[in-house]
């Protein structure tokens, strides 16, 4: 498979794939394809699996699209303003994500729902309870909000986020949320009570901003009906 991602700020990925080839993404996701391509949709895994991918932010069916001769295309595009990024994931390479970032994957890619370890961190760590787990082997393109900034930490290193804006990071990296300290900072800092915890070894994608937080900040220019 080759792929080009295109778009800058309203980014989509166009993959060229050879004979027998095939992706899959969510129900809805196609933008377009040549002629040549064969789609199948099903529930992919199962109905345990496939209500897994629900909890997580996605649909209950997947379809699959598979080319018929080399060279056929075909195109998917991002839901919101932001990045898509491919990670290609195999033995020791496990990603979890934030809900709703899966775009399309190659047929080995697992998508499944990740619930948090931590009450704390599920509760506060502004992911909620589920994020998404990909394993398996091969490639799959996420879409995350607004820039992207990618940090490495070393065993123990920790980083502090504020919430929403973890997009992406390796399942050896641990997640948490710790209380904002100080009863000033809480009452008028803005940035709520939690902040959530990264905690390496790993790879983090934090994200600069969120569909909630853009959502939030649209919400007062919608008009209203009384």
């Amino acid at each position: 498979m080759r792929y080009e991602i295109w778009g800058e700020q309203l980014p989509a990925v166009t993959m060229q794939l050879e004979v027998g080839e095939s992706v899959y993404t969510q129900r809805g996701g196609l933008s377009w394809m040549s002629d040549g391509i064969n789609m199948e949709t099903n529930m992919k895994g199962g109905l345990g699996k496939a209500l897994g991918r629900m909890f997580s932010g996605e649909s209950l069916f997947m379809a699959t699209y598979t080319a018929r001769h080399a060279g056929a295309q075909i195109t998917f595009a991002s839901s919101m303003p932001g990045n898509i990024k491919v990670f290609e994931i195999g033995p020791g390479r496990e990603y979890i994500a934030q809900k709703s970032a899966f775009l399309c994957a190659q047929p080995g890619v697992t998508l499944s729902a990740e619930f948090t370890r931590s009450f704390k961190g599920g509760l506060f760590g502004g992911e909620g309870f589920i994020l998404q787990r990909y394993t398996g082997s091969g490639l799959v393109f996420l879409e995350l909000d607004g820039a992207i900034r990618e940090y490495t930490l070393a065993p123990g290193e920790v980083l502090k986020v504020d919430t929403g804006n973890v997009a992406a990071f390796e399942s050896t990296v641990g997640y948490s949320a710790e209380m904002v300290k100080g009863f000033t900072n809480i009452l008028f800092g803005g940035e709520g009570l939690f902040l959530t915890t990264l905690q390496g070894p790993g790879k983090v994608w934090l994200q600069t901003m969120s569909v909630s937080e853009l959502a939030g900040r649209i919400l007062p220019y919608m008009p209203s009906h009384d």
